[in-house]
């Protein structure tokens, strides 16, 4: 059972310690962090080592949705609110739950269950890499791909399209960016938040676009320079 370290953000001090205590209790949970600030606690989960946040949505300064769309890639969140109109919303920022106050234990058990098996699969379908070759799963099937055949890739939420020569439609897989990006080879660069280019398939560049399979994939600004300084 796949143990998931976990962030407390709420203002009011006695729901908080209401979450905390839940998230004690509960033996899959491990709390890592906990603040009333929403700028505090966003400033200490992109430190790393948290997977899961129960946010609150009306908070001061920053809300809980604001801080849900500053949240590094791979965070997931379940929001807790005393009010009953924001699930929509919620979803809209890829929430995995909306818990509504006061939340009892079996509520937020069976929220945190949810995210465990979000967690579960996402693990589960995470890329092997094993030399020159990328072992993925697409749908009921795995395969096998070579890194040198791969042009681009583009991230979709939880999933990523693979681009490959020879292949008229991608292949569509469920596993996060960040985690592919961790073990690709040195020849794949990273060119904007939703897609990653093997240099070696570059043949045009124009202006803040590269162009692949005719697509105009986008340079951000943040990833130009080192994407340049990477074909030189």
């Amino acid at each position: 059972m796949k143990e998931l370290n976990v962030y407390v953000v709420d203002d009011e001090p006695l729901a908080a310690a209401l979450i905390r205590s839940y998230v004690e209790r509960t033996p899959f949970l491990n709390l890592v962090g906990e603040s009333h600030d929403a700028v505090k606690a966003l400033s200490e989960i992109k430190k790393g080592n948290v997977e899961l946040v129960f946010l609150d949505i009306h908070m001061p300064g920053l809300s809980g949705m604001e801080v849900a769309k500053l949240l590094p890639e791979g965070v997931k969140v379940i929001f807790t609110t005393a009010y009953a109109d924001h699930a929509v919303e919620g979803f809209k920022v890829e929430a995995l739950d909306y818990l509504l106050k006061p939340v009892s234990y079996d509520d937020f058990v069976a929220a945190a269950l949810r995210a465990q098996r979000h967690f579960e699969r996402t693990a589960v379908a995470e890329p092997s890499r094993s030399g020159e070759f990328l072992l993925v799963k697409s749908e009921y099937r795995l395969v096998r791909l070579r890194w040198d055949d791969i042009e681009y890739i583009e991230g979709l939420k939880d999933y990523v399209k693979i681009f490959v020569e020879g292949e008229k439609n991608p292949i569509l897989t469920l596993m996060s960016m960040k985690g592919l990006e961790e073990q690709m080879p040195p020849s794949f660069i990273r060119v904007h938040r939703s897609y990653i280019v093997n240099l070696n398939r570059v043949r045009i560049i124009e202006r803040n676009t590269v162009i692949m399979r005719g697509e105009c994939i986008p340079v951000s600004e943040s990833y130009r320079k080192a994407f340049l300084e990477a074909l030189e």
